[in-house]
């Protein structure tokens, strides 16, 4: 099989494909003829090298989502599963080839109508969405503020946080159109990086949901209202300052809180139930899937360029030859 692997850390063109024996499903995996490859902003850092101190190490293959037909069980899996085309959840590895082994407790069943470009493209980002807001304990009402929202989890946040009656939905957005574009999908107000402008945008909001992170993140603190709650579920522009801390016990007055969040903390049980229903629901038209780009996955080199040149709006999707 085909599959893109790290021949060298930093830039894209260390991206290489490759040929590979075809792999065989373990005892609770399952094998899945990829359509469709996500391609998300964790992929773009760990390419980079930034994370080579996690265990990381060149030869890696990039992937987590991918969507396709099971073709193949491993021991303890029903087989029922073959023939059934799915969403699969892979960890942060294997996902960029023709043939990809997940574990059988991530599968989510495609709806009939939803293309598998669709579903990498909502999969993960809806379900980290999902949880994002109810770790920040989102209620109606509530004002919410997303930093970062022209990726695939930002775009998702900004169409649940609408959904879930949020009395306005801010977005920090690096152009008009992409401003405008937020819009359509659910934003209320329209800010610069920085958090500014926005006419008649709120002072100060009850949630902020954070993917980018980086050196700007404590300058948002000071946009929280008292009691308001900032979770970062990204850090797509790399971390915070070490003492990023201190902004909080300046505003000790305000009663703020900042958490992080991980999927990995999430029972595999309530992370399908979460990516099935945003899966159901855009089957449905009630969300929206912003596919920025299909390339096949020979292109991974050109994909990542177009990340790293941060001109991607929603989700660059990989193809194979199965859904060509």
């Amino acid at each position: 099989m085909k599959a893109v692997a790290i021949q060298s850390f930093g830039d894209p063109k260390g991206l290489a494909v490759i040929d590979l024996p075809d792999p065989s499903p373990a005892a609770g995996q399952v094998l899945i003829a990829t359509e469709a490859i996500g391609v998300g902003g964790v992929d773009t850092v760990i390419r980079s090298g930034a994370l080579a101190g996690y265990g990381f190490q060149e030869g890696h293959i990039l992937g987590g989502e991918i969507a396709g037909t099971v073709t193949a069980v491993g021991d303890d899996v029903d087989t029922a599963w073959i023939g059934q085309r799915v969403w699969a959840f892979t960890g942060l590895d294997g996902g960029y080839a023709e043939l990809g082994a997940a574990p059988a407790a991530t599968l989510v069943p495609l709806p009939a109508g939803l293309p598998a470009a669709d579903a990498v493209t909502l999969g993960s980002s809806g379900m980290v969405a999902h949880f994002g807001l109810r770790h920040a304990r989102f209620t109606a009402g509530e004002s919410v503020l997303v930093r970062g929202a022209a990726g695939g989890i930002g775009i998702m946040t900004v169409q649940l946080a609408a959904r879930g009656g949020a009395s306005a939905v801010a977005v920090t957005a690096s152009s008009a159109e992409r401003g405008r574009r937020l819009r359509q999908l659910g934003a209320t107000h329209v800010l610069d990086r920085a958090g500014q402008g926005g006419e008649d945008a709120p002072a100060g909001y009850d949630v902020i949901i954070d993917v980018a992170a980086g050196k700007d993140l404590p300058s948002f603190f000071a946009r929280l209202n008292p009691n308001g709650r900032m979770v970062a579920v990204g850090v797509v522009a790399g971390y915070p300052p070490a003492d990023f801390g201190m902004e909080l016990f300046a505003a000790f007055q305000k009663s703020l809180s900042f958490a992080t969040f991980s999927a990995n903390t999430v029972s595999d049980s309530r992370r399908r139930a979460a990516t099935a229903e945003v899966l159901a629901a855009a089957d449905r038209g009630e969300l929206a899937s912003v596919v920025h780009e299909a390339l096949p996955l020979e292109q991974a080199v050109l994909a990542h360029q177009k990340m790293d040149a941060g001109e991607v709006f929603g989700r660059i999707v990989l193809t194979t030859p199965q859904s060509r």
